[in-house]
């Protein structure tokens, strides 16, 4: 094992807090495996270790991501999602089949999935935007974390307004999902869409509230003027 991974684990179990760990797993649906260390510690062993691993190859970099994923440590998938996002400058076309593989084989909760899609899919993105249709088959994954990561690669991107019309895109393809967390993901897309394109998003929403489900719905319009949420939440269908 290399040892920046050993010190990085050393670290986290000496800073391990047992009823950080108890409130951490109540605040998750799913069974997570932690130490019990708070995120903005894990943030400073992320960038700490990264000064010495930076001038490394990518490719090692990856390996020792997904030596850390392989431990199942939500702490230690937040370190991945710091280093992973230092490597945008760096970031090439082949790099997405070992980013979507990490997803579907590693990450088993809304925050590590949101934590690594939101820069590092995001960013990926911007630089490769003829990799949208990528997005849009996980949207038929039967991983439902993979269906949330479809939405929330986009997330940063369409808070400045960018890729609107596959923001909607995306949503449509996963109008009707029935798992909460992917409809909390595309609501939280098409509300962070709606910054800088209020009146489209709520044309959506109108269209759709029909079939939406609520949960969506209400994370859609949450940033919309109190009119427009009264109207889009109104009952008379």
């Amino acid at each position: 094992m290399d040892p920046v991974i050993v010190h990085i684990r050393r670290e986290l179990e000496a800073l391990a807090d047992p009823e950080i760990q108890r409130s951490s797993k109540r605040f998750f649906k799913e069974d997570i495996t932690c130490y019990g260390v708070k995120t903005p510690t894990v943030t400073s062993i992320a960038r700490k270790y990264w000064k010495e691993i930076r001038m490394r190859d990518k490719q090692e970099i990856f390996a020792l991501c997904e030596e850390l994923y392989r431990s199942g440590y939500i702490e230690e998938s937040f370190i991945v999602s710091n280093w992973a996002y230092a490597l945008s400058g760096h970031y090439e076309r082949e790099d997405l089949a070992v980013f979507r593989r990490w997803i579907e084989t590693y990450i088993t909760n809304w925050a590590s999935c949101d934590g690594f899609c939101n820069h590092t899919l995001g960013d990926f993105m911007e630089r490769y935007p003829e990799y949208i249709d990528e997005l849009k088959r996980w949207t038929r994954s039967e991983n439902r974390w993979m269906r949330r990561a479809a939405a929330v690669s986009l997330i940063v991107p369409a808070k400045h307004g960018k890729f609107l019309s596959e923001s909607i895109g995306i949503a449509d393809l996963l109008l009707t999902d029935g798992d909460d967390m992917v409809q909390k993901g595309y609501g939280w897309l098409l509300k962070e869409a709606s910054r800088m394109h209020s009146d489209e998003i709520f044309s959506f929403v109108m269209k759709n509230r029909r079939v939406m489900p609520r949960t969506a719905l209400r994370y859609a319009i949450e940033l919309m003027p109190k009119d427009l949420k009264v109207e889009a939440m109104k009952r008379d269908w």
